[in-house]
């Protein structure tokens, strides 16, 4: 065999999911999205995986908080889901619940050891998108739970910096309140 010869060898092909078991696993990813708290609670102690995640790398806690679903949240992680778990662009549970203004989401993922930074791989925090989206409760939540008003994303940028940046007035009143 020579070197030409392996060059065009294909790649092995991927095996191919069982169509019936993809569509089961969106029907959960869907119990996620609506919230069914009762219903993820059965699919889960039937065997499924309490961190199963889709094409996206979206976890069920990720896609119960995205959508604002405590109950559903806080079943998954009773049931030992990861409430760090990133998706495939690295973000956490926290801080898609603080991008859509979640903040009973948030108290769960809290009170279930969410790390408060969760930031994502450029360094913003769930603070800092608070912040930017003029979220003053969620800003107020995050900082009673430890978040670092100071902390910076991988380009300078603070939680006040943010704030400014997109005219949250009221969070950025907030922060300079509080010293930051």
């Amino acid at each position: 065999m020579t070197l030409t010869d392996h060059a065009e060898t294909p790649p092995p092909a991927k095996p191919e999911m069982d169509p019936e078991l993809l569509e089961l696993a969106q029907q959960v990813f869907d119990l996620a999205r609506r919230g069914d708290a009762a219903m993820l609670a059965a699919v889960i102690e039937k065997g499924v995986p309490p961190n199963l995640r889709n094409d996206k790398g979206d976890s069920l806690v990720m896609l119960a908080s995205y959508h604002g679903h405590a109950d559903a949240v806080r079943t998954l992680l009773e049931r030992g889901a990861d409430p760090d778990l990133r998706n495939d662009n690295g973000q956490t549970p926290i801080a898609g619940a603080a991008f859509k203004g979640f903040d009973a989401v948030i108290e769960t993922l809290l009170a279930h050891g969410a790390n408060v930074e969760g930031a994502s791989p450029d360094g913003r925090t769930a603070l800092m998108i608070a912040a930017m989206f003029n979220r003053t409760a969620i800003v107020d939540l995050l900082i009673e739970h430890g978040a670092d008003p100071a902390a910076r994303d991988a380009n300078g940028v603070t939680a006040l910096d943010a704030a400014g940046r997109m005219g949250a007035n009221d969070t950025a009143a907030r922060l300079k309140g509080l010293g930051h």
